[in-house]
């Protein structure tokens, strides 16, 4: 299984990130290559603790289900639903957005288990280090996959 702590599943996505072209078509969903790169820097920050959400109630009930879904070597299914507050939907600097997602993965395999938060996933619950980095690791795989990287 890949996860994104091991050094040379990382630089695969850092390949696939700098692949990707402002004008890449999606083949599935509603964001654009700007938009996409933008909302999968969200995931991370929470992984290292820099955004906190409270748990949801759907979360509670469902996330130890899902996890062991999306945890998996199978890619994830096309539009799954999305986070109402991880959608990106405004103008974003493809550039800009591409550089910080990149800085993100490099700082995940740089820190390693001890860069990761505590603090329960917002939707998840209590995550082991292998968990939080397999599911890193197949979030952006599947949006990377959403443009053709």
């Amino acid at each position: 299984m890949k996860n994104l702590f091991d050094p040379s599943d990382n630089k695969e996505i850092i390949e696939r990130i700098n692949r990707l072209s402002p004008s890449a078509p999606a083949c599935w969903g509603k964001m654009n290559v700007a938009q996409m790169v933008a909302h999968a820097q969200a995931p991370l920050r929470i992984a290292f603790g820099e955004v906190k959400r409270k748990r949801s109630f759907f979360g509670l009930l469902f996330g130890r289900i899902a996890l062991k879904k999306l945890i998996g070597d199978q890619p994830w299914q096309r539009s799954l639903p999305t986070d109402p507050h991880f959608v990106v939907s405004d103008k974003r600097e493809f550039e800009t957005e591409r550089r910080k997602l990149l800085a993100l993965v490099e700082r995940f395999v740089e820190e390693g288990p001890n860069g990761m938060t505590r603090d329960p996933h917002p939707f998840f619950g209590k995550l082991t280090v292998d968990e939080w980095s397999r599911l890193q690791w197949n979030h952006l795989d599947h949006h990377l996959a959403q443009f053709g990287a």
